[in-house]
């Protein structure tokens, strides 16, 4: 906060009087009103459902111009980050605040090929688990069982246990969800091997001798550290704000990562680009053609879902370079999935009407991802559990910042209440 900060203010005039009220300027010159005075000093809240009007904290770890259609974390453009940067690296520069040198990639790296594996009673309870559930649910179990059996990194006031656990997140999520996915399938866990990185060593534990092999293999790996970095962070998203709350009342960091994930395994949320995959399903099954399809849209009939976003008024940022690399494994796949080929003609006869352009309709992140990790061999119900393993590092980096600051306090939002006025129970007055 600058000393202009502290300067400038807008006035609130209610019937009461008249009350001052700060105004704080972000580093793009966005400016927020401060409210924290309005209750004490007018008896009044404020409404704002969904909170789309409404700054919880002060961030420095993700900035977003919806209008403009920029996304930046910790400064980096995403595009930058998309085609130059590994996952790791990424994680750590959302995480510490800086891109990491050799040597504390290197470290960092290491870190986390010692900490991949789990226990074995961990593996025998997961397991344990229904193989038929949701792999979102098991998920969200596994990371709470974590706390259980790491007690030694589950106090937030010690710097130590909170690094250590965040160390051991990033480095057992991926087995953990492999041997979700392998449970679903009926075949035995694979290890971690600590011969190969972290994406690759994803691949493996979840495919195995099946994972793809020569170029599109290749593809299909830079795919995934693509996707895994497109969605690292996006700021005070519904599953990061969880993440925030959650970790508000001092819970500890597991807790407030298996919240986060409970928050993203809602359809509004992490279930985007399965809802993708399932409108392109029915139009595959129900042999309407892409022009009569996007007919029923313009019509309200049906939604087109993986266009448009709630943030971005203009293209998702992040959609440029995956759509390249999902052309590419196109043209690589002598086998391409058929929902594959549908999708790119369908985003091709969206873009080429000016229904969809002029109402700044284009594709977003989730009409790619579905697709590629549906080609890789992915069903439909782990598209969440990968969104998971990339938005791992943005809730981590959140649930760290939070513990620094200044403002740090629980959430408790208030409420406009619209019930009964007092009344007595029968007999009591």
């Amino acid at each position: 906060m600058s000393e202009d900060d502290k300067e400038r203010t807008v006035e609130l005039h209610y019937e009461g009087g008249v009350l001052k009220l700060p105004v704080f300027t972000g580093t793009e010159g966005e400016r927020t009103i401060e409210l924290k005075t309005l209750l004490g000093s007018t008896g009044m809240t404020t409404l704002d459902p969904g909170f789309g009007n409404t700054a919880s904290c002060s961030s420095k770890i993700t900035y977003i111009d919806g209008a403009a259609g920029i996304l930046r974390y910790r400064g980096y453009p995403i595009e930058d980050l998309a085609v130059g940067a590994t996952f790791l690296e990424v994680a750590y520069l959302v995480i510490y605040g800086e891109l990491p040198e050799s040597g504390q990639l290197k470290e960092f790296s290491d870190k986390l090929r010692e900490n991949a594996d789990i226990p074995a009673d961990m593996g025998t309870l997961i397991d344990a688990m229904p193989r038929n559930g949701h792999p979102m649910s098991l998920l969200a179990s596994a990371v709470n069982t974590l706390a259980a059996y790491y007690d030694d990194s589950v106090d937030p006031s010690d710097e130590n246990q909170v690094e250590l656990a965040t160390i051991r997140l990033l480095a057992k999520l991926p087995t953990i969800a492999a041997r979700i996915y392998r449970n679903s399938i009926g075949e035995k866990p694979i290890a971690p091997d600590d011969s190969l990185d972290y994406v690759e060593n994803f691949i493996r534990m979840t495919f195995g001798d099946n994972a793809p092999t020569g170029n599109l293999g290749d593809l299909f790996n830079k795919a995934v550290g693509m996707l895994l970095v497109l969605h690292a962070d996006h700021e005070l998203n519904c599953s990061t704000a969880t993440v925030r709350v959650v970790g508000s009342s001092q819970a500890d960091i597991f807790a407030s990562v298996a919240s986060g994930v409970n928050a993203l395994s809602g359809p509004s949320h992490g279930g985007a680009n399965q809802a993708v995959l399932e409108m392109l399903e029915g139009i595959r099954d129900s042999g309407t053609s892409i022009e009569d399809f996007l007919e029923r849209v313009k019509a309200r009939e049906v939604r087109l879902m993986g266009f448009g976003h709630r943030v971005y008024k203009n293209f998702d940022p992040r959609s440029k370079e995956i759509k390249v690399l999902a052309s590419q494994i196109l043209d690589h796949d002598d086998n391409p999935d058929e929902l594959f080929k549908l999708a790119l003609k369908l985003e091709a006869a969206a873009l080429a009407d000016s229904y969809f352009t002029e109402r700044k309709l284009y594709p977003n992140v989730d009409f790619y991802t579905g697709v590629i990790y549906r080609t890789m061999g992915f069903p439909n119900n782990m598209f969440t559990v990968l969104f998971a393993l990339g938005r791992l590092p943005g809730w981590i980096a959140h649930y760290r910042e939070q513990l620094h600051d200044p403002a740090f306090r629980i959430a408790r939002p208030r409420q406009h209440y619209i019930g009964s006025a007092e009344r007595r129970y029968p007999g009591q007055g």
